[in-house]
């Protein structure tokens, strides 16, 4: 005899449902931060329940962790492609960096990271975590392989370079400093990059 479940006992939805939700929350959040964008904005547009909504992410501050680890995986995955890529033409590898850089962070409004900085301070420093462990991994990854290519200078430390780009990050690329300069991330992030590299690289003389 066929067991028929009661709304109580359905099972909670599954992974295909929670990266869907995953996928058009961070549309929403990204675009327009997270303090505008309720559980029912969300629910509407997936065209499920409320009760549903909360089966897959208990909570608005779980999902925005959700959405934030989605969005470092996908920077982490893309990043570790371009290092492995840049094996054979590092300055190529260089310039494609700073290109991803600036595809990832253009995705993300400037509210989204005040809103993480009011709202959820522990989720900003989850992101700070992460972004300092990118930027070790990846960056030095392609100053080694650059400096062996006589690219990148060796009168200066890999972990020195690496140090002065993280300060400079931390000190900008926070939002009250990113409001009063009047920044997008997109540009933030690739104007400072910039500008550490080039003070990195050897200076190739003229014929």
């Amino acid at each position: 005899m066929p067991m028929h479940l009661s709304r109580e006992d359905k099972p909670a939805p599954g992974p295909v449902v929670e990266r869907q939700v995953i996928a058009i929350a961070r549309r929403q959040f990204f675009l327009h931060g997270f303090r505008r964008v309720s559980m029912d904005d969300l629910a509407a547009e997936l065209r499920m329940s409320k009760k549903t909504l909360y089966a897959c992410f208990s909570s608005k501050s779980s999902l925005v962790e959700a959405v934030l680890k989605d969005k470092f995986n996908e920077v982490e995955r893309d990043l570790s492609r371009v290092a492995s890529e840049a094996s054979s033409d590092i300055e190529e590898g260089i310039h494609r960096f700073l290109q991803r850089v600036q595809r990832h962070t253009a995705e993300i409004h400037p509210s989204f990271v005040r809103d993480l900085d009011r709202e959820t301070p522990h989720l900003f420093r989850i992101v700070e975590h992460r972004r300092r462990r990118l930027i070790r991994r990846h960056v030095a990854a392609l100053f080694n392989k650059g400096r062996k290519a006589g690219l990148i200078r060796k009168d200066i430390p890999v972990h020195l370079i690496i140090e002065i780009l993280l300060g400079a990050v931390e000190a900008i690329m926070i939002p009250s400093k990113v409001t009063e300069l009047g920044l997008t991330l997109e540009k933030g992030y690739s104007t400072i990059i910039r500008v550490i590299l080039e003070g990195a690289m050897e200076r190739r003389s003229t014929p």
